[in-house]
């Protein structure tokens, strides 16, 4: 194959990854329990209420403070990782100036690790070693398995959960609010939750690399489940 030809296909090749991880992690959690919870509350309360407008301001009121609660989870979370790393980004760079020959030999392990041979090792661990700030981040990344969080991580997170409640929220809420008989409500939200949690699978699996029809039917069975279970919880509290 001619360098021209090489070329080419290095440029023609094109690895897809996908670049926020976290991002759809949130929106999993938000929704998924966005989708369940206030379906759950609903259908308990449509059971004993003879009309839907009850059910729709405990629906919105769960909304709220769902939404709320689990923000506040997901920024709880994300500021515990972020001091969770620089706590151990302190400690490291304390042992590269305290006990370096340690330090180096713990640099080896990880190279040898990776069956490079000892005489390449040896030269990595000086390369490395080297500098201060490098011999830190490697250790982070290959010693602890640590990259460093986004400082706006805490911030995202908490408003991506919120608001996908919310909108998860609101889809099992919908029919009670365009329908006056709760058991009408009820048989239109059951149907219209688990559309949504299919499309949701989709769309998930899309962005995730999985089977998108895989991950529709995961997420309607293990949503369904959630929201069965719940319900019956909330049939039987009722």
């Amino acid at each position: 194959m001619h360098e021209g030809e090489k070329a080419a296909g290095r440029e023609d090749h094109k690895e897809e990854h996908f670049a926020a991880p976290e991002l759809i992690r949130d929106i999993v959690i938000g929704m998924a329990d966005g989708l369940t919870v206030p379906f759950a509350l609903a259908a308990g309360l449509s059971g004993s209420l003879s009309n839907t407008s009850l059910v729709v301001v405990a629906g919105l009121a769960e909304i709220a403070a769902g939404s709320i609660a689990m923000g506040l989870g997901g920024y709880l979370a994300a500021r515990t990782d972020r001091e969770h790393y620089v706590a151990e980004l302190e400690r490291e760079r304390r042992e590269v100036d305290e006990v370096p020959e340690r330090e180096k030999e713990e640099v080896a392990d990880v190279l040898r690790s990776w069956n490079l041979p000892e005489h390449v090792v040896d030269e990595a661990v000086e390369a490395i070693s080297s500098d201060k700030d490098v011999w830190v981040d490697f250790m982070m990344k290959h010693e602890l398995g640590l990259e460093e969080p986004d400082p706006s991580r805490a911030r995202n997170s908490s408003l991506t959960i919120g608001l996908s409640y919310i909108a998860g929220g609101i889809v099992p809420l919908f029919p009670y609010i365009v329908w006056s008989s709760p058991n009408t409500a009820l048989a239109v939200s059951v149907v219209v939750t688990l559309l949504a949690l299919f499309v949701f699978g989709l769309v998930k699996g899309h962005f995730t690399g999985v089977s998108r029809w895989k991950s529709a039917w995961q997420t309607v069975l293990v949503g369904g489940l959630a929201a069965a279970a719940a319900f019956l919880l909330a049939k039987w509290i009722s």
